[in-house]
């Protein structure tokens, strides 16, 4: 892009961003820690001080003391319609833009919605809300961040459908962890402040374990000293301007494990705050007409993927995929290329060939690092 449209558009990136509503995320590393008591607190505070604060939607989850926390707040109803012959509630998206408060309070970001609905998850209700101008208050445990959702599922040992994208987490102007230690939260389950007595046992032999708890609380603190350090990068000027890191993951159409690697890479460029692509190389024998339907599901279900955490996907043809990495190495300023471990399929392709040798000495002399994948 030439240079007077990059300043064309960085220009139109700050006016947008001057009309978009502020937006704070509340982090915590599992239910019962407190965001919703928190946020509550917080609307609570804001007006006393004259700010137009409303509730969008909170899940109490029959908790007493925070149930208790909603009087004297103002709320907008939640629209009611009917799904599977079951009358169930959601946010009101359309009330809350019509209404248009100062500061909205929504709980449960990673919450899918029900069929039907304008957007198909809260956290693109938010934007909306954001977009119009109107701040947001929101909340989101650790385990529902996209790129950290499998080492999360690995901790807890439990399937975590619903997510949201880095991306969302980017935006946010503060985020702040509500942290509690492992025997504070196990003591307040033991109390019942988190699940009826029923739930309890089964809770504490499941997720609520020290081990499990420390893991997950690990997880939450540094994502929140990675979003306080782009901050400082985004707000405080360097005396000196450093190189740009630039990553670059390669995938194949048999990398089964490609999910995996575009989530790392993800997590490697939200730490250094940089731009990060997915690079597909189409061989012959992987053209339109050629290439199997499955195959063809599983990039286009790995490109959504990247996108969906911030990445952007680069498809080039080229017969010699050592090569074709090296060409957008070299267009994009790639600082570090992301492979996966030695079984994975980018492997076989240099096996028996001094492709990989060359592709490792370009790098070198690019002054390009390596990073290889489990």
């Amino acid at each position: 892009m030439p240079e007077k449209e990059q300043s064309a558009q960085h220009f139109i990136e700050l006016i947008q961003r001057s009309k978009r509503g502020k937006f704070k995320i509340y982090i915590g590393m599992s239910a019962g820690v407190g965001k919703t008591y928190r946020m509550l607190q917080e609307a609570h505070s804001l007006l006393k001080n004259g700010i137009d604060v409303k509730i969008g939607y909170i899940e109490t989850h029959g908790r007493k003391e925070t149930h208790a926390l909603l009087l004297g707040l103002p709320i907008i109803p939640r629209r009611k319609l009917f799904y599977k012959g079951k009358e169930l509630e959601e946010m009101d998206l359309q009330a809350i833009l019509t209404v248009r408060p100062e500061v909205v309070i929504v709980d449960e970001l990673a919450h899918t919605n029900i069929e039907g609905s304008q957007n198909e998850k809260r956290w693109q209700d938010v934007l909306d809300i954001l977009k119009a101008g109107i701040n947001v208050i929101s909340a989101v445990n650790i385990q529902h961040i996209e790129s950290i959702n499998d080492e999360a599922e690995r901790i807890s040992g439990a399937t975590i459908q619903e997510r949201v994208p880095d991306s969302v987490l980017l935006m946010a102007d503060e985020v702040v962890n509500i942290d509690l230690t492992a025997e504070e939260l196990i003591t307040r389950l033991k109390e019942g402040k988190i699940y009826d007595e029923a739930k309890v046992q089964m809770a504490l032999g499941n997720f609520f374990q020290s081990e499990k708890i420390l893991q997950l609380r690990e997880l939450a603190l540094k994502e929140v000293a990675r979003q306080v350090v782009r901050k400082i990068d985004a707000e405080i000027p360097k005396a000196i301007k450093l190189r740009a890191e630039v990553f670059m993951a390669c995938i194949s159409t048999n990398d089964v494990s490609a999910k995996n690697i575009i989530r790392k890479t993800a997590r490697l460029a939200a730490y250094y705050n940089s731009r990060w692509f997915v690079l597909y190389v189409q061989t012959p024998r992987e053209s339109a007409d050629k290439i199997r339907l499955n195959c063809q599901r599983h990039l286009i279900n790995n490109f959504k993927l990247a996108t969906e955490l911030g990445g952007e996907v680069i498809k080039l043809k080229n017969e010699n995929i050592a090569e074709g990495m090296f060409e957008a190495i070299t267009k994009y300023e790639v600082t570090t290329l992301c492979l996966g471990k030695p079984e994975f399929s980018w492997w076989k392709v240099f096996k028996g060939r001094a492709l990989f040798e060359q592709i490792i000495k370009k790098i070198e002399r690019l002054d390009v690092d390596l990073v290889i994948l489990s």
